[in-house]
């Protein structure tokens, strides 16, 4: 369902699905744009073993993806993102063809950058599945960066998504709600802004004099809208929030979890929320702490050492893989004895490395 586009238009398939899979539910942060991200711990988000996916212009300057789509016009992002082999490039098959702001490169020629086909006709039912009459699956197409970036994560084998940054609500600036309160007029958290500005001009207090004193910002980064924008914007969050309630049980059928790490986040009433540093907290215990590990003895080990109070392990082969039972029963590519072979070929290699250097003297005679 991934591919490379070149400039002539030849697709190259490459296999990411699940990918980023491992022996327990792989772990993603989802980076928003919402200005909440100021006081997230982004140090401490940005140095965690988790990677980071992100989408748009959300997290610029605060933290850097390892992973990004957009949904928007290419016009609208930096080269530093496309031209960054570092980033794990997502995006719609349209844009192969834009050119890189900037440059005179194509979107399609950047590195570490692949494409995918869209699905709009995916329901609630079956979020993040693609009809069985479709040879490839494709990605959820409901015209929003963020919906694609989770749809993305799933179908790369994540199933833990933490979502910091993601208010899913635009906030007037606080200039705004102290002059309507100045008339009887009260914000209440998370509702919907044409909603405030309607009791605004009821209250005769014209919303578009406002928006000439102080005007709106919706995002973490430098970036004003209109109030008109600003207004159609906050609908689109709540319609995606309303969304993503309605996709609860197709995402439980599908293993995907979503923890809200955002503070008066609209998904909060729907989701889970956890702080982000105590996430943070449980990641370094489950998977390491980068910070606090040291190198004096790792080149010393003789034993691989195992958690604490583990019982004894063996490997076995399938129960019906037995020397007597391959060919259709057993692995299609490598061959249990081949792949055994290896693995005690690998370990002997590995033991005379280990072996320490003795030097013996050679006396020779005549």
């Amino acid at each position: 369902m991934f591919f490379r586009i070149h400039t002539d238009g030849v697709r190259t398939p490459v296999d990411l699905r699940n990918h980023f899979a491992g022996p327990m539910a792989s772990t993603c942060w989802i980076v928003g744009g919402g200005p909440s991200l100021e006081q997230a711990p982004c140090d401490r988000i940005q140095l965690s073993p988790v990677p980071r996916f992100s989408m748009n212009l959300c997290g610029f300057g605060r933290i850097r993806p390892d992973l990004w789509t957009a949904y928007d016009p290419t016009i609208r992002f930096h080269r530093t993102t496309f031209l960054n082999a570092a980033i794990l490039k997502l995006l719609p098959a349209r844009r192969a063809r834009d050119v890189v702001p900037g440059t005179t490169y194509k979107v399609g020629d950047c590195p570490n950058t692949l494409f995918f086909e869209r699905d709009g006709q995916c329901g609630f039912h079956n979020f993040h599945c693609t009809p069985a009459e479709r040879a490839e699956p494709r990605v959820v197409d409901w015209q929003d960066s963020f919906i694609q970036a989770v749809s993305l994560a799933w179908w790369l084998g994540f199933r833990r998504l933490l979502l910091v940054g993601c208010d899913m609500h635009v906030r007037p600036p606080e200039e705004h709600i102290a002059a309507a309160a100045a008339r009887g007029v009260t914000y209440e958290s998370e509702e919907l802004l044409r909603g405030f500005y309607e009791r605004c001009r009821a209250a005769g207090l014209e919303p578009a004099a406002l928006e000439a004193d102080a005007p709106i910002q919706p995002y973490h980064f430098d970036e004003t809208k209109s109030l008109a924008a600003a207004q159609q914007t906050d609908f689109h969050y709540f319609r995606v929030a309303q969304y993503l309630r309605l996709s609860r049980r197709a995402m439980a059928l599908a293993g995907l979890e979503l923890i809200s790490a955002t503070p008066n986040s609209r998904l909060n009433a729907f989701f889970p929320y956890r702080p982000a540093e105590e996430l943070l907290d449980e990641i370094a215990q489950d998977l390491g702490d980068a910070a606090r590990e040291t190198t004096r003895g790792q080149y010393a080990r003789r034993v691989e050492p195992g958690p604490q109070e583990t019982g004894f392990m063996r490997d076995f082969r399938p129960h019906n893989w037995g020397a007597a039972g391959r060919g259709a029963a057993g692995p299609a590519v490598v061959p249990v004895d081949v792949a055994e072979r290896r693995m005690r070929f690998d370990r002997l290699a590995n033991a005379v490395a280990e072996l320490p250097d003795v030097m013996v003297p050679i006396e020779e005679a005549g």
